[in-house]
């Protein structure tokens, strides 16, 4: 019986753009230019909530949410406020949200989910996450640990 293939749900397919391949996770920059916003969707057939993975995936993806909280503090600087969230309401398979949030960004106070139109990167989307995936090379391999 041939094992699952993990697939990317269609809507965050439509809704980011690929960054890079990650240890356990695909790194993806939300198109949204109002927020500084990644994400991060673990290659895990099937995974729709975090208790799905098994201890060492979830070190790995809690790592993972590590690197990419540093680099979007790095490449979006500054930012105010990190958000993290894994709601999974209207998209159910397992995926994290790192957003970078501003004092008086386009939703202040309140949560990025519903805040009014996306506002997409346009053209400038593929060399925005070209340089996000550039720049993970100068994290440590040591801070992801092996799966």
């Amino acid at each position: 019986m041939p094992l699952p293939v993990f697939e990317l749900d269609p809507r965050l397919a439509a809704d980011s753009v690929f960054i890079a391949d990650g240890p356990l996770s695909q790194l993806r920059l939300m198109d949204d230019a109002r927020f500084p916003w990644l994400l991060l969707v673990p290659r895990v057939p099937g995974a729709l909530e975090w208790v799905d993975l098994d201890g060492a995936a979830q070190r790995l993806l809690l790592a993972e949410l590590n690197m990419a909280a540093s680099l979007l503090r790095e490449q979006f600087a500054p930012v105010d406020k990190l958000n993290i969230g894994a709601l999974g309401n209207l998209v159910p398979q397992l995926h994290l949200h790192v957003v970078g949030r501003r004092i008086g960004d386009a939703a202040w106070p309140g949560p990025v989910w519903g805040s009014g139109a996306r506002r997409p990167y346009g053209g400038a989307a593929p060399e925005l996450a070209s340089r996000l995936a550039r720049s993970l090379s100068g994290f440590p391999e040591a801070a992801l640990p092996a799966p």
